[in-house]
């Protein structure tokens, strides 16, 4: 092992990351956010705040709540739309040490992803770009392109066919097989996909006897889908050639250690920055302490590494 400690880098869709920790999609804001917080030259990247073709307002409140082991959310990919983001937040983040930019991007229809990604390809900073297949929070799009095999290709081949950079897929997990859907996300041209999104629910106040959440149902996430997810994770390793980026319930090193055994090359921490801003942080540094402490001299080594 080298004197500097486990080799922590992975590649992801030919793009080398200094760890497998990634921040996720909306808990993360636009990064600036957590410029005084998290140092961003020890984690492997961060994903932006979905980002629209026009400024969204997201759901009406409450739209976020806890549960037993994880919470709730119905934001409704709240942004400022892409362009706001490329002129205001794209030079601030230009800027940090170490920033690591991944555009998660959103559309409800296809055209409105071309339109999105037509504005990022010309801009300066970016590193990747996440698709969002899969939010379950709006009433048209999202959930639509992930659940049905014949719009997630066209979706896919289309902005594919219009990026610039390597286009990482976020799969739904409401869905039957999801490695089928992985399959077809890859014959479409996806260079990388990533799951799992959050799990439909719905909470009902007993007292008034209504939703919880204003939108009705909402998002499930935290530890309460993690063996669900690394179950996810480990069929669709199996049913792909191309990178698999994991996340669902990551709250400490040894769940990120349990998805790459899965067969993920990396991992994207959601909710635990709800609890703690400085989770993302403090879990790429805790798997650099695992794999030292257990001789694991290159972390990318332990992608589906699971005896079976």
């Amino acid at each position: 092992m080298s004197s500097h400690g486990p080799d922590m880098t992975v590649n992801v869709a030919g793009v080398e990351l200094r760890s497998p920790v990634i921040a996720a999609s909306g808990t993360f804001g636009y990064g600036v956010e957590f410029e005084e917080i998290v140092s961003l030259d020890r984690i492997g990247a961060f994903v932006t705040k979905g980002l629209s073709k026009e400024p969204m307002q997201g759901n009406p409140t409450p739209r976020i709540i806890e549960t037993a082991a994880g919470m709730i959310n119905a934001i409704g990919l709240q942004n400022m739309g892409v362009r706001p983001f490329v002129e205001e937040k794209l030079p601030k983040l230009r800027q940090m040490k170490g920033a690591v930019v991944i555009a998660n991007i959103f559309g409800y229809t296809v055209e409105d992803c071309l339109d999105v990604i037509r504005v990022l390809n010309d801009a300066e900073g970016i590193t990747m770009y996440e698709l969002n297949a899969s939010c379950p929070n709006t009433s048209h799009g999202g959930m639509v392109f992930g659940t049905d095999p014949g719009l997630l290709r066209e979706l896919v081949s289309r902005t594919k066919e219009a990026a610039k950079r390597p286009l990482m897929v976020k799969l739904s997990p409401n869905v039957t097989s999801i490695g089928q859907m992985a399959k077809v996300a890859e014959e479409a041209g996806a260079d990388a996909v990533s799951l799992v999104n959050t799990f439909v629910s719905l909470a009902i106040d007993l007292e008034t006897k209504r939703p919880r959440i204003a939108n009705v149902t909402g998002g499930l996430s935290g530890p309460a889908i993690k063996p669900i997810a690394v179950r996810m994770v480990y069929e669709v390793a199996e049913a792909v050639k191309i990178p698999v980026v994991g996340m669902g319930g990551i709250v400490r090193a040894e769940d990120a250690v349990e998805f790459m055994m899965a067969g993920a090359t990396a991992v994207q921490v959601g909710t635990a920055s709800y609890a703690d801003p400085r989770a993302v942080e403090n879990i790429a540094n805790g798997m650099k302490k695992w794999c030292a402490s257990h001789q694991v001299e290159r972390v990318c080594s332990l992608t589906g590494s699971v005896v079976l």
